[in-house]
């Protein structure tokens, strides 16, 4: 039984993907954990989105790969599925050519938009490790596994989102009048520090109960067996973990209902996922001690999922006047461009 090129570029991207983040994990050196330094940091971030870049040309020149499209009829069929509002020239070429282009741009539109509601991840994280005592050293460790596994469960609930698009595309004025609820909630809210207590935390209560959890800190280790009880038990290392990968679950409910305003097609929606999810461990150390400095970009976080619901809410009527991804893409790149150089012109008086 043969394989379709499908199912060999998903085999081919899957290992890739694992062999750049064994990579930067360390798997293949000999040096323990470490605190990851800005210079560091700053290198695999450049890494990271060089390759999202790529990814984007990729698309452009093989996009047919992902749907196994070799004749009219298939491309028709993916195009009445996924991208019902794009016009194909008659020549299965050129057809081939603006589909290619078409699916590029979207990859393109939502990992921006993915990688950009990322950044309020940071926060987050930054108040877990503070909340469970972690040291700075075991920070790459457990973000990489944390979102290794988060990228796992995005998977199912990508395509579960899509499939229940197709079926009832109603699910989308839903997903639209939440984004917009969120919005308003960030530009309303101020800032307020907020403090974690671990042992309240639900995913540490669920461990709690279903695991053996090891009381003390076992220095750059997930899992100790103990020799006397016989037994093997999770570390509070794991437990963080656990809190990370549940912590990106609940910002994927914003994150995913976005993307799917931008594309239907859920290859492209896992794909900018992905891209923007690897990213997002190196973007932390890069980040975390200058997000003081962009004090207005979480209000352009809110501006971008407004915009994105009334999209979802508006997409017939916005079709119709030939308002395209191209211009979605050009919108979401201005909100970010603003909020970022208004925090450079106007920083926080101290």
């Amino acid at each position: 039984m043969s394989l379709s090129s499908e199912t060999i570029f998903f085999i081919g991207f899957s290992i890739f993907v694992a062999f750049v983040m064994a990579l930067d994990l360390g798997a293949f050196s000999k040096s323990k954990s470490h605190v990851v330094s800005f210079k560091e940091a700053g290198i695999w971030s450049a890494v990271w989105v060089s390759l999202a870049i790529a990814f984007f040309f990729f698309l452009r020149q093989y996009g047919y790969l992902i749907h196994d499209i070799s004749d009219v009829t298939h491309l028709q069929d993916v195009k009445e599925k996924y991208y019902e509002s794009l016009k194909l020239p008659p020549n299965f070429e050129a057809a081939l050519r603006t589909f290619q282009n078409s699916m590029a741009i979207d990859y393109l539109t939502g990992y921006l938009t993915e990688y950009s509601l990322s950044v309020d991840n940071i926060f987050v994280f930054i108040l877990i490790f503070n909340s469970f005592g972690v040291h700075k050293k075991f920070y790459k460790k457990v973000l990489v596994w944390g979102i290794l596994g988060s990228i796992v469960l995005r998977f199912i609930f990508i395509f579960i989102g899509a499939a229940l698009i197709q079926e009832f595309e109603w699910i989308l004025y839903i997903f639209g009048a939440f984004l917009i609820y969120t919005g308003v909630n960030i530009l309303r809210n101020k800032e307020e520090d907020e403090e974690i207590d671990p042992a309240k935390h639900p995913v540490v209560k669920f461990a709690s109960k279903y695991f053996n959890v090891y009381k003390r800190n076992v220095i750059d280790h997930f899992l100790v067996y103990h020799k006397r009880f016989k037994k093997w038990y999770i570390t509070p290392l794991f437990l963080v973990m656990l809190v990370i990968a549940g912590t990106d679950v609940v910002f994927a409910v914003d994150s995913i209902p976005a993307i799917f305003s931008i594309t239907k097609d859920p290859y492209i929606v896992f794909f900018s996922n992905v891209f923007a999810i690897m990213g997002l461990r190196s973007m932390f150390f890069f980040l975390a001690s200058i997000m003081g400095l962009f004090r207005f970009l979480k209000y352009g976080l809110g501006i971008l999922l407004s915009f994105i619901g009334v999209k979802m809410l508006l997409h017939h009527q916005l079709s119709a006047v030939g308002f395209t991804n191209v211009h979605s893409l050009l919108v979401i790149v201005g909100i970010l461009v603003v909020s970022i150089g208004a925090s450079v012109v106007f920083p926080e008086k101290k």
